[in-house]
């Protein structure tokens, strides 16, 4: 979500490291915990994945749920996924789709009024548009988290969706493929006019009960996170000591990224989605259309409709990332939905040296290559940087 340079830090440059020549053997547990403490190891307070193979599963964890009390992280905690929130309401928006109830080439115009929306850009932009980021509208988070005491007052300010679209739209226009937060606000307030219903209604009664998803939940105003979870930190100017923002109101990002999810639960919904569960043959098809990220290097990673791919030195895979005040989170699967892996960190933008590695992002990487390799040796031989890629 915070993908800008902010007083407290700069956002780090993530170097990937390539695997060596693949083996027989899968990754074993033991090899991914040892690459997971390795993220504790480099600086970072908590961290927890849950990698699966087809059936098999491993659930390693790192570090402390929170740096007072000592506590080690540990298994099914709950986690703020960001981002990861737009696959959730793209999917529902497609389900609306093939019931004929939006057009994704639509003008959003049809959907939201005048009041709201200025006829222009209601005329211009489609619902497609919205969902893979090629609006050109503004992204409100731009002006609202511009210092580091933004951060803080935004924890402490409740605003409606109706509120931060109009900041997004009065914000300066982007051309191109440009990720903004508003676009998924304006999709969820077209999704609760077409429905009639709550965009949180309409996810939690088309994916989150049919899969039994019980720990997924939208945040909104609340600025706890109900059940087991680590906290959410970030290094504070002027001398990196953690600054505790677990206590957070999400209400400013609404359906571009108010979710409360788990490992588990992330991992269930990718695998129903990519294999076919929840959109029809030809509506994933449409998810899965993609416009380059990097117009230099198109062969690099693609968006689709709330969706992306990115290239990994062993293969593509598919899924979306997440970064709120203090929590990150990157969930990529293989398409075929058997290979998988959601990964959850406590803590966001730890500063570095601008074109220098954290060496949290050196190890963060490592993990995720081991993720989907099947060897244990993973070097740090020059590999494509993959970090303008994660765009939550």
């Amino acid at each position: 979500m915070l993908r800008r340079t902010l007083t407290v830090a700069v956002a780090a440059v993530l170097l990937l490291v390539a695997p060596a020549t693949a083996a027989a053997a899968a990754p074993s547990g033991v090899d991914l915990q040892t690459k997971l403490d390795a993220v504790a190891e480099a600086g970072m307070p908590g961290v927890f994945a849950e990698v699966r193979d087809g059936r098999r599963v491993w659930s390693p964890t790192a570090g402390v749920i929170d740096v007072r009390s000592g506590r080690p992280v540990r298994d099914g905690l709950r986690h703020r996924v960001g981002s990861i929130t737009k696959t959730f309401v793209a999917t529902t928006m497609l389900q609306l789709a093939g019931e004929r109830r939006v057009a994704l080439d639509a003008p959003i115009g049809r959907y939201l009024p005048a009041r709201l929306v200025p006829k222009e850009v209601g005329g211009r932009v489609t619902v497609r548009m919205l969902l893979n980021h090629t609006s050109g509208i503004g992204d409100f988070d731009t002006e609202l988290l511009r210092s580091a005491e933004d951060i803080v007052e935004v924890g402490r300010t409740t605003y409606t969706p109706e509120q931060l679209a109009r900041i997004g739209l009065a914000a300066a226009p982007t051309t191109g493929w440009s990720y903004s937060n508003t676009n998924y606000v304006l999709a969820g307030l077209i999704i609760e006019k077409v429905t009639g219903h709550s965009y949180r209604t309409e996810v939690s009664r088309r994916i989150l009960r049919p899969l039994h998803l019980t720990d997924t939940y939208f945040e909104g105003s609340d600025p706890t996170i109900r059940g087991p979870h680590m906290h959410a930190y970030v290094p504070w100017s002027p001398d990196g000591e953690l600054r505790d923002f677990t206590r957070y109101n999400m209400s400013w990002l609404y359906g571009a990224g108010e979710m409360v999810s788990t490992a588990d639960d992330l991992n269930v919904f990718y695998r129903a989605l990519l294999t076919g569960r929840l959109l029809s043959p030809a509506l994933l098809a449409e998810m899965k259309t993609t416009v380059p990220t990097d117009p230099e290097n198109p062969e690099a990673g693609g968006y689709g409709l709330g969706l992306y791919w990115i290239q990994l030195p062993g293969g593509k895979v598919w899924g979306h990332d997440g970064s709120v005040i203090g929590h990150q989170t990157v969930s990529w699967h293989t398409e075929d939905g058997k290979r998988q892996m959601t990964y959850a960190q406590s803590m966001s933008f730890y500063q570095t040296a601008p074109g220098v590695p954290h060496p949290i992002d050196v190890a963060r990487a490592q993990f995720w290559i081991a993720a989907f390799s099947d060897t244990e040796a993973v070097t740090a031989r020059s590999a494509p940087d993959l970090s303008r890629h994660l765009v939550g």
